[in-house]
Order: C-alpha cells, then sequence, then structure tokens
C-alpha cells in the first residue's frame, strides 16, 4: 500500500516525542498538504501546529496529492523522466 498520508509526518513527530520535545512545541511545515494528511497528523497529534502553503483537493489511488503541483520534487530536482 505505500507510505499513506501523514504516515512520516507521524513518524517524525513521534521521534521527536520520543527524545522528550513537548507535543505543543511541535510545528509541522509544510509545502503542500492533503485534507487525509493534515487529518490523520492532527488526529494522532491535536497539540501539534501544522502550517502548510496550500490544502489540495485529496489524494489519488497512489497517494499523491491532486491537482497538486505536478511532481515538485521531481522538477526541482530535475529527475522526471
Amino acid at each position: 500500500m505505500g507510505n499513506t498520508a501523514g504516515n512520516s509526518a507521524n513518524q517524525a513527530i513521534e521521534l521527536l516525542i520520543q527524545k522528550g520535545v513537548p507535543e505543543s512545541y511541535i510545528i509541522f511545515l509544510n509545502l503542500i498538504s492533503a485534507p487525509e494528511g493534515i487529518h490523520c497528523v492532527s488526529k494522532r497529534f491535536p497539540a501539534v501546529k501544522i502550517v502548510t502553503s496550500e490544502i489540495d483537493v485529496a489524494l489519488n489511488d497512489e497517494y499523491r496529492v491532486i491537482p497538486g503541483l505536478g511532481e515538485f520534487g521531481d522538477r526541482y530536482f530535475g529527475t522526471d523522466d
């Protein structure tokens, strides 16, 4: 199934908490979000602040944000096919 929305963020936040960072001190900053990811993170860590520049419509079957900016990372780093 792959990495669903929010799981990478949840793992990173969990590690910070395990290392002693209070949940209320954590700010999750990202470029593009899907509603599913925001809900996943905020449900598990309600005290974490989420800052994003864009909330897109949803995720597709491959867990990619739609409509999104396309494959932003591939375009930015020149790794697209």
